[in-house]
C-alpha cells in the first residue's frame, strides 16, 4: 500500500503531468490491468523519437510510462547538457533509460555498464529498438576500485547490488569487475551517472584519472539514504567530489535553473554535482528543447 500511494503521489505531482493528471492516472490503471492480461514486453514512446521496452515487474522503467520522464531533474540535465560530440557514462545502467536518452534523444556516445546478465540483455534490446548500438559501448561487468570478481544479487530489478554478506543465500551471480579508468581507456566523458546501490565510493576509487579530467563537468550520483546525514558511502563520495572541484546542485528543468546546495539533495534520490559552472550553464541555456509526454522542455 505504501508503494502504491507513493507511485500515485509521484504521478499526480510530476511536472510533465500538470494539466493532464487524470489522463496520467488512466494510463497507470491501463498499464496495471494490461500488464496482467498481456504480461510480455511492450514498446512505449519515450523522449523525442526514442522508445522503451517495458514489461510488468520493471518498476524503474514503468515510472517513465506514467510520467514521461521519471527522474525529471536528472534526465533533463542530461538532455540539456550533452551534445552529439560528447561522451556519457551510464554506470549502473539497468535497462538503459539514461543510455537511450544520451545516445537516442541527444546522439552522444555512451559507455554503458550493467553487471547483471538478465538486465544487460534488456539493455541491449533497448539499444537495438532505438538503432543506437553503434553509439553505445555496452559492458556486462561490474565496476570497483580494482580488477576482481564479485557476487551480485539478480532478483531486485533496479536495486541489484554487490553482496557483502558471506551468508547470502538468495539469487546471485559472480560478475567480473573492472575499473572505470580501464573501461574508458583514455576516453573523456562530459557526464557520468553513477547508480550502483551503495558501491559508488568503490567505483570512484577506480576512476581517479577520469575524475581528474577537466572535460568531466557533471556527475549524477544516487544518494538515497533517508537520513539528512550522509551514510559512510555517501560521505566518501561527497568528500571525493568536493576535493575535485565539484559542488552539489539541484536543477529546475522548466526554468533551466541551477540551484547550489549545502549538502546532498534531500528532496531527491540523486544528487547532481557540477564543476566549471559557467560552462555548464552556457550549455544548458543553449540546448534545444526536448519532447516528453506531449510537452516541450
Amino acid at each position: 500500500m505504501k508503494t502504491f500511494l507513493s507511485t500515485l503521489r509521484n504521478i499526480v505531482r510530476h511536472p510533465l503531468n500538470r494539466g493532464t493528471r487524470v489522463r496520467a492516472l488512466i494510463r497507470y490503471v491501463k498499464w496495471q490491468i494490461g500488464g496482467r492480461l498481456v504480461p510480455g514486453p511492450v514498446v512505449v514512446p519515450f523522449v523525442n523519437d526514442t522508445s522503451l521496452i517495458v514489461s510488468r515487474g520493471m518498476t524503474g522503467a514503468t515510472q517513465h510510462l506514467y510520467t514521461g520522464l521519471a527522474d525529471f531533474a536528472e534526465c533533463s540535465l542530461l538532455l540539456h547538457l550533452l551534445r552529439k560530440d560528447q561522451i556519457f557514462v551510464d554506470a549502473g545502467a539497468n535497462v538503459g533509460v539514461y543510455t537511450v536518452l544520451a545516445s537516442g534523444a541527444v546522439g552522444a556516445q555512451t559507455v554503458s555498464i550493467e553487471p547483471v546478465s538478465g538486465t544487460f540483455h534488456k539493455l541491449c534490446a533497448n539499444l537495438r529498438i532505438n538503432n543506437i548500438a553503434d553509439k553505445v559501448a555496452a559492458h556486462n561487468i561490474g565496476l570497483g576500485r580494482e580488477e576482481s570478481v564479485l557476487r551480485f544479487t539478480t532478483d531486485r530489478d533496479t536495486m541489484n547490488r554487490v553482496i557483502k554478506d558471506e551468508n547470502w543465500t538468495g539469487p546471485s551471480a559472480e560478475v567480473r569487475v573492472s575499473t572505470l579508468d580501464r573501461v574508458l581507456d583514455g576516453r573523456t566523458p562530459t557526464l557520468i551517472k553513477l547508480d550502483v546501490e551503495g558501491w559508488e565510493s568503490e567505483v570512484l576509487a577506480g576512476a581517479t584519472a577520469t575524475l581528474a579530467c577537466r572535460t568531466l563537468l557533471a556527475m549524477i550520483v544516487e544518494m538515497n539514504s533517508s537520513d539528512a546525514a550522509f551514510s559512510a558511502n555517501e560521505l566518501a563520495v561527497h568528500e571525493c567530489l568536493l576535493s575535485l572541484g565539484f559542488m552539489p546542485y539541484a536543477y529546475e528543468p522548466l526554468a533551466r535553473k541551477l540551484i547550489p546546495l549545502k549538502s546532498k539533495n534531500l528532496n531527491a534520490v540523486n544528487t547532481i554535482y557540477l564543476r566549471d559552472i559557467d560552462k555548464v550553464a552556457a550549455l544548458i541555456d543553449s540546448a534545444p528543447r526536448f519532447r516528453a509526454n506531449g510537452k516541450s522542455c
